[in-house]
């Protein structure tokens, strides 16, 4: 069975109006006499959406019990049982309860279109995650669910749903946002004009980046035998994050996968621990914590015990045939008041055809969490 082609509908925020516009192209196609049907409706108690979404076939939801009470989740065995021609659900980088098929919504997503099914679906921008650290280094605002930007690359459609700051926070200071109680916290948190700045002009720069890549496919697929002598000629690209178990690592392998998405290739993890680390518990708790970062970006951990850094990541990085090393600015080292060759130095004079990126420190500022205002 072919699989189904999946548009999605991007915004900057919440309110912008991407289920709306999701739900009349439901109703346009519906009208058409195509097979429509809701998989997943999120109202968040606004009146004119529910109001919207009257006429078309609605899934119900399941039950699921959790923590002693009973949860509405999104019913993948019955979507696939009904198997509509069009299914619409809403956001996609929602976090599904313990014990469902998968834990994201857009896991979910993958399994209606593999059964044939097409998809329309909305999601927020700041819920990608190649673009969740940028917006928290310059908002101070930490994204609590976040979702691979494969999911947008692989998509067959992109619709942005653009409304201006302004015309946003009027509809919010209207109630058709948020609850009335809740618009001072909006504001406060999320919802300033230089929040919204950001997240527009990530939402807008994301789709220029999709048809940019788009543009160079198609120029590639009309230059076959160019295209297939570039190939041969290049290595494929592999990419080597150094880390270590300290809040730097985050950032540094968000940066790396990024990289390794944008020009495709293999993404490992590194740290060179110290030879006379000790060993128990708390090592142990360190070098999991790194395995389960590297599992989110599907990067498999090596550690390396060795006092000898450079000759350790040179060593690793031929054995893997490394193309890139992404890792953090590394501090300047003096020996008797003198400057010493810096770790970078060391690398490069051991392996000088690695490429290097240098992930530099976040700017101090404030850390607000999206969640507080509504998931936005």
């Amino acid at each position: 069975m072919p699989r189904g082609r999946h548009k999605v509908f991007l915004g900057m925020a919440v309110g912008v109006g991407k289920t709306c516009r999701m739900l009349q192209e439901g109703h346009s196609l519906a009208a058409e006499g195509r097979d429509v049907a809701l998989g997943l409706l999120e109202t968040h108690g606004r009146p004119e959406t529910a109001a919207l979404a009257k006429g078309l076939e609605l899934i119900p939801r399941r039950r699921v019990p959790f923590k002693g009470a009973l949860i509405d989740e999104m019913d993948l065995p019955a979507i696939l049982r009904r198997a509509p021609g069009i299914c619409l659900i809403d956001e996609i980088a929602h976090t599904n309860l313990p014990g469902l098929e998968h834990a994201h919504r857009y896991e979910d997503v993958d399994d209606v279109l593999a059964a044939g099914s097409n998809v329309l679906s909305t999601v927020n921008v700041q819920h990608l995650q190649s673009v969740s650290e940028r917006i928290a280094e310059k908002t101070g605002i930490v994204i609590a669910e976040t979702m691979p930007d494969r999911v947008i690359d692989e998509a067959d459609e992109i619709v942005v749903v653009d409304l201006t700051p302004e015309a946003l926070q009027e509809r919010i200071l209207e109630g058709k946002v948020f609850p009335a109680g809740s618009v001072p916290v909006a504001f406060q948190r999320f919802f300033t004009k230089e929040n919204l700045d950001v997240l527009r002009e990530m939402a807008l720069l994301q789709v220029v980046e999709e048809v940019e890549a788009h543009r160079l496919t198609a120029e590639m697929l009309t230059s076959e035998d160019r295209l297939i002598s570039n190939l041969a000629a290049e290595r494929e690209h592999r990419f080597l994050a150094l880390v270590k178990p300290d809040p730097s690592a985050n950032r540094i392998v968000r940066r790396a996968w990024e990289m390794s998405e944008r020009l495709g290739g293999p993404l490992e993890l590194l740290w060179v621990a110290p030879r006379k680390q000790d060993d128990g518990r708390e090592a142990d708790r360190r070098i999991d914590d790194l395995r389960r970062l590297g599992a989110v970006f599907g990067a498999h951990l090596t550690v390396e015990h060795d006092d000898n850094v450079a000759r350790t990541i040179g060593n690793v990085a031929r054995r893997s045939q490394t193309t890139h090393i992404v890792m953090g600015v590394p501090h300047l080292r003096q020996r008797f008041g003198r400057p010493q060759r810096s770790l970078v130095d060391e690398i490069v004079a051991i392996t000088p055809t690695l490429h290097i990126a240098l992930v530099g420190d976040p700017p101090p500022a404030p850390s607000t969490s999206a969640e507080g205002a509504g998931r936005p």
